[in-house]
């Protein structure tokens, strides 16, 4: 992982994202094959590669200030961004002992936990934080565990709970999400928080999914990649704040797409809490530019390929269709068989 962590920079209005080399050296590039279908493409959370986003299970990199910066001016203006059901306060600390323990071991330099039975203390070395708390207590945290800890972290979550034979999204942070709402999809099953998503219910790759998240168990967490498109580096693209960031993709031309139009891949890792039996659902989103990706040749190729050949269902639902057209003008020239 990176040595450095950037200072804060800002993902609204004077835009100040950008990724170092390195950086776009270990983004998470979604697209293995020349075309794209949807897939349940799950894998085994298990360390690989060095350095990359899949050396530890949370990834924390050179944009940590910036994400946790983002966040807080999220919360203060909607605290509703974080929603924890009455049922789900096991899981709530169930999340808050993961994180604090894998993130103590995976980042020892940044994060550091000590545990005498209930009796836990915490100290985050970025942020200046050390606190010490009674493990299962809200009142010894200065504000709910879930909302503690996730405040410290990169990423969204969602705890979902299980009964019925269905999983039910029931509590969550979610600050940075790719035009979906908690607040809607909150208490919805998994078919239902999904149903938007086209052509994948008629190949059931919904069904495969549910039943596979149904069976997960204890110590064995999975992964998976996702992707969309963004006007400008902004994390948050909920509906409630779709006023904000609507207009943008109207703004594309042929020449500024290098600028404007980013790629938004998310590392999604499904984990089962051990305590509660709940199922954590993070999403790690990683931004690139169009200006950065091309920095990988083999990658313009690659994605101007698929974004020829993707179906329109998939285009519309993505929110692509009204720039497709500018961006494959832009991405052309890196396509020699274009």
């Amino acid at each position: 992982m990176p040595t450095t962590l950037k200072p804060v920079e800002r993902y609204r209005e004077a835009f100040s994202f950008a990724n170092s080399a390195e950086a776009i050296r270990r983004f998470p590039f979604p697209f293995p094959e020349d075309q794209y279908q949807y897939s349940v493409n799950i894998e085994p959370a298990v360390p690989r590669e060095p350095g990359s986003v899949f050396e530890h299970l949370f990834d924390i990199d050179e944009h940590y200030r910036s994400e946790v910066a983002e966040r807080a001016l999220v919360l203060q203006r909607d605290p509703t961004r974080c929603l924890v059901m009455p049922h789900m306060q096991p899981a709530a600390w169930d999340a808050l002992a993961l994180l604090m323990e894998r993130l103590s071991s995976d980042y020892p330099q940044y994060f550091q936990l000590h545990r005498e039975g209930a009796q836990w203390e915490w100290r985050n070395l970025v942020l200046g934080i050390h606190q010490r708390f009674t493990y299962g207590d809200a009142s010894s945290l200065p504000c709910e565990p879930l909302e503690y800890i996730t405040r410290q972290v990169q990423g969204d979550f969602a705890l979902l709970d299980q009964r019925d034979g269905d999983l039910f999204m029931d509590a969550g942070m979610v600050t940075g999400p790719a035009d979906w709402s908690l607040a809607f999809d909150a208490g919805m099953s998994f078919k239902q928080w999904h149903s938007p998503v086209p052509m994948a219910h008629q190949m059931g790759v919904f069904d495969r999914a549910l039943k596979y998240l149904l069976n997960l168990q204890v110590g064995q967490p999975m992964r998976r990649l996702n992707w969309t498109m963004t006007i400008n580096p902004r994390l948050d693209t909920s509906p409630e704040t779709y006023h904000e960031w609507g207009a943008d993709r109207g703004t594309v031309t042929a020449q500024n797409a290098g600028e404007l139009v980013h790629l938004r891949v998310e590392l999604q890792v499904m984990a089962r809490l051990p305590r509660s039996h709940a199922l954590m659902f993070s999403i790690r989103t990683y931004l690139i530019s169009m200006n950065e990706l091309a920095t990988q040749p083999h990658w313009a190729r690659r994605l101007h390929r698929v974004l020829r050949d993707l179906p329109e269902p998939i285009a519309d639902y993505k929110g692509l269709s009204r720039y497709r057209g500018a961006l494959l003008d832009w991405l052309r020239p890196f396509d020699p068989q274009a």
